[in-house]
């Protein structure tokens, strides 16, 4: 679909390196700004699939940018500005080497793995007897390492990530207060408009010794939604939770005997689908902002980037 990003090769002002990431396009500029080009890939299994997701980016961005706003109270966050649709510009930091994943329910690859007998994430002890989609008395910080390009992420646990040394103990507690706080935040901006926060993840970095949210925050690629209503009478019944986020691309995919192993051949993705995954990730950012999507003009979707960013960095080091 030509309307879709799905590759970016800009060069803007200033520019001294690119980071290519499963979704995000990264820009550094003068080694101060980072340039954030939300693309139109997904990813499910730690796999690009081959065709963009027309207005994805825009949506995963701007969704970002109203959590950041929703949150900056509770910690520093990187943006600066947003100068396209798609585009997040933003502070350089030095990243934290793993990634903050709160879950709220025992769903998706935590429901998979305990019902395989795991009794144990990332060191948090589980308990007998859990069904799928059930409450935690208490969200669970279950870490993992963060992968590099092509590789998997790795559940590690707190112990593991002080003794290797990837964080410091201080940080790594503070990492925890905020990464439980920002969850109980998002949790109750989704309450207000009819919708569970189950789990999520969040990324930091530091810069001139302050810790500072990075990279996006509650969108449908990092996070997993159910509808409050029916929730109860769904699980009471042990049926599927009718849910906002790209694990029914994950599910379409295994039901087409691909989970991202060596062996496993990728499913064609049809316009088709491509369009039914579009208006998914529409109806969460209409669903969870409470406001009506406003599709960008995306006839020349590349040039409008290109250009916006270009006219704003001129602007900031005028």
């Amino acid at each position: 679909m030509s309307n879709s990003i799905v590759k970016t090769d800009f060069n803007f002002p200033k520019q001294s390196k690119v980071y290519k990431g499963k979704v995000r396009d990264v820009y550094t500029i003068n080694d101060e700004l980072l340039v954030m080009v939300v693309s139109d890939r997904i990813s499910a299994f730690d796999v690009v699939l081959p065709k963009g997701i027309p207005f994805k980016g825009q949506v995963l961005n701007q969704i970002a940018e109203k959590f950041l706003e929703a949150t900056k109270d509770i910690v520093p966050n990187w943006k600066i500005a947003t100068p396209d649709p798609m585009v997040t510009v933003g502070h350089f930091c030095e990243t934290f080497p793993v990634e903050m994943i709160v879950r709220g329910y025992l769903t998706g690859s935590s429901w998979r793995l305990y019902k395989n007998g795991g009794r144990d994430i990332c060191g948090v002890p589980l308990p007998e007897g859990l069904k799928e989609h059930q409450a935690f008395p208490e969200s669970l910080l279950t870490p993992t390492t963060k992968a590099e390009q092509g590789e998997h992420d790795e559940n590690i646990s707190r112990d593991e990530i002080i003794k290797q040394g990837l964080v410091s103990e201080e940080d790594y507690v503070e990492l925890e207060r905020i990464s439980l706080e920002l969850f109980k935040r998002g949790s109750e901006i989704a309450k207000e408009m009819g919708l569970i926060l189950v789990d999520t993840k969040y990324e930091f970095g530091k810069k001139d010794g302050q810790i500072y949210l990075i990279d996006e925050i509650h969108t449908p690629d990092s996070s997993r939604y159910f509808y409050a209503d029916g929730y109860q009478e769904r699980f009471d019944k042990g049926e599927n939770q009718k849910q906002l986020s790209k694990e029914f691309v994950r599910e379409w995919l295994m039901d087409n005997g691909f989970q991202g192993r060596t062996e496993d051949t990728l499913p064609e993705i049809t316009d088709e689908f491509a369009t039914q995954v579009s208006e998914r990730y529409i109806e969460l950012y209409e669903s969870i902002t409470g406001d009506k999507f406003e599709k960008a003009d995306v006839s020349d979707v590349l040039n409008r980037v290109e250009k916006n960013v270009t006219e704003y960095l001129n602007e900031y080091f005028k």
